[in-house]
């Protein structure tokens, strides 16, 4: 009678260990075994790692690389805790180069003819503080352009509202021209410059008054200009760039240079002297 009952509980204790290890068999086959991948990690979990890696990929090539140049702009120093305005005798200081030691250029682009997207990407990019003297007749409806500029660190400075060649106009012809593009670029920008570049450079001592009338601080010549085959001219002085060298970089020509390949040549040119950009309103 003992024998039937030990025997009976020794077969119930089997079940009941059969049913335990079915019941882990059948878990284990809800998920797969976690097997190493030919590199030493589990295949799930490096494949998810690949679809982050592509959704977003950890970037490796350096701007300064994808606009042509060998090694990135060096910062610009702090701003000045003055500005090197030259001492005139008329209303208004004329500028062509800052009076400084820091080893700064400056960009200027004039008109606003050339309405490139990818200058916008390279000024974007580079971090490049350039000023753009804008004519509203050659801006036109390109405006927008200008905006998105502005929006990544150009400024927006005066040029006139037609181009026109301002030394003899009378008076109220040379205000108008200089007001009204004051005018139009706070309409625009909500700004009113203080910076102003007279056409073709030529102005007189009326042009001084009527800039000054019109909220100017000072008015902005070059020292070196770049051509539209990419070379660099100079008005006087060293054939070289120097600190304090204001550039003016015109719209490009129909079979000159883009305007972007104009500023990667010059900026080239810039590294090979040791100089780097600066911002001219901190300067003038």
């Amino acid at each position: 009678m003992r024998s039937r009952s030990v025997r009976a509980l020794t077969a119930a204790v089997a079940v009941a260990v059969a049913v335990a290890v079915a019941a882990v068999l059948l878990a284990g086959c809800d998920r797969p075994a976690a097997t190493v991948g030919p590199g030493g990690g589990v295949p799930g979990r490096e494949a998810a790692q690949e679809a982050r890696s592509a959704k977003g990929p950890t970037p490796t090539a350096q701007p300064y690389r994808r606009w042509g140049l060998t090694a990135p702009l060096p910062a610009p120093p702090s701003p000045p805790a003055r500005r090197h305005l030259p001492a005139g005798d008329g209303p208004l200081p004329v500028v062509d180069r800052v009076p400084t030691r820091d080893k700064v250029v400056f960009l200027t682009y004039d008109d606003g003819a050339e309405k490139d997207p990818r200058f916008v990407d390279l000024v974007r990019e580079l971090r490049l503080p350039v000023s753009m003297f804008l004519t509203d007749s050659v801006v036109g409806p390109g405006y927008g352009h200008f905006a998105r500029l502005r929006s990544v660190g150009a400024s927006m400075q005066n040029h006139t509202l037609d181009h026109a060649a301002l030394r003899g106009l009378p008076y109220a012809g040379q205000r108008a021209e200089i007001c009204g593009q004051q005018n139009k670029l706070r309409a625009r920008f909500g700004i009113r410059p203080h910076l102003f570049r007279p056409p073709y450079g030529t102005y007189d001592t009326v042009t001084l008054r009527a800039a000054a009338d019109c909220g100017v601080r000072a008015v902005v010549l070059w020292r070196a200009a770049m051509e539209g085959d990419g070379e660099l001219t100079y008005a006087q002085g060293p054939r070289r760039l120097r600190p304090g060298d204001i550039v003016s970089v015109p719209s490009g020509e129909p079979t000159g240079m883009t305007l972007r390949d104009r500023t990667t040549r010059l900026l080239r040119e810039i590294q090979r002297r040791g100089l780097t950009v600066g911002r001219l309103e901190d300067y003038v």
